[in-house]
C-alpha cells in the first residue's frame, strides 16, 4: 500500500466519519448518560465494526457478505432495536437522590455493543468497506504490513474522530450539573440513542 493510498484512505475515513450518523449520535449520548469512559467504550465498539468489515474485505468475503445479505439485514434491525432499547431505558430511568453509584462491567459492555452494532447495522459502513474501500487497496495481494496499515488508519481516523466527540460531549455535560440539567441529559440521551436506533432502521 502506497503512502499516496493510505492518506487518501485515511482522508476519506476522517470524512466520513465526521458526517453526521448513527455512530456519532450513539458516542454523544453514551457520554452524556454515563460519563466519558462510557463514551470510550462506544469508540471501541464502532472501531471494533470497522475492523470485522475490513477483515472482511481483506479476506475475500466479499461474495460471501452479499450471501449474507438476510443476516446483515437481521443485524440491522437488532442493533436498531437494541439502541432503542437503551434509549428509552435510560430516558425513563428514575433520577436517584444521591450521587451516581460505580457502573458495573457490564454497563461497559452495553456501551461497547451499541457502538458495535451502530457499526455492523450501519449500510454507509457496508457500503464503503464492501465497495469503495477496494479502490484503495489491492485486495489481490494484500501483505500483512498493508493490513496493520489499514486496521492502523482505521483506529486513528474513525477512533480519533469519534473520540473527539466523545469529548466535546464530556466537556459539555459539565455545564448541566444541577438537578434539572441532569434530569435534561437523561431524556437528551435516551433521545439520542432512541434517533440512532431509528435512523439505522431507516437507511437502506
Amino acid at each position: 500500500m502506497s503512502p499516496t493510498s493510505a492518506l487518501a484512505l485515511f482522508t476519506a475515513m476522517v470524512v466520513l466519519a465526521l458526517i453526521p450518523g448513527p455512530g456519532i449520535l450513539a458516542v454523544i449520548a453514551r457520554t452524556l448518560a454515563s460519563g466519558l469512559r462510557h463514551g470510550v467504550s462506544t469508540v471501541a465498539g464502532i472501531v471494533a465494526g470497522d475492523f470485522v468489515f475490513i477483515t472482511f474485505a481483506i479476506l475475500g468475503l466479499t461474495a460471501l457478505s452479499e450471501l449474507m445479505g438476510d443476516l446483515f439485514v437481521v443485524i440491522k434491525y437488532a442493533g436498531a432495536a437494541y439502541l432503542m432499547w437503551l434509549g428509552a431505558s435510560l430516558a425513563f430511568s428514575k433520577r436517584t437522590r444521591d450521587r451516581a453509584q460505580p457502573v458495573s462491567e457490564a454497563n461497559y459492555l452495553a456501551s461497547f455493543s451499541a457502538g458495535l452494532f451502530t457499526t455492523l447495522g450501519n449500510p454507509k459502513a457496508i457500503l464503503f468497506y464492501l465497495s469503495f474501500f477496494p479502490a484503495f487497496l489491492d485486495l489481490s495481494s494484500v501483505s500483512w504490513l498493508d493490513a496493520v496499515t489499514v486496521y492502523a488508519i482505521a483506529t486513528t481516523a474513525v477512533g480519533g474522530v469519534m473520540l473527539g466527540y466523545a469529548y466535546g460531549a464530556h466537556r459539555a455535560k459539565y455545564a448541566l450539573r444541577s438537578r434539572q440539567g441532569e434530569h435534561a441529559l437523561r431524556i437528551g440521551s435516551g433521545a439520542l440513542l432512541v434517533g440512532s436506533g431509528v435512523f439505522v432502521a431507516a437507511k437502506s
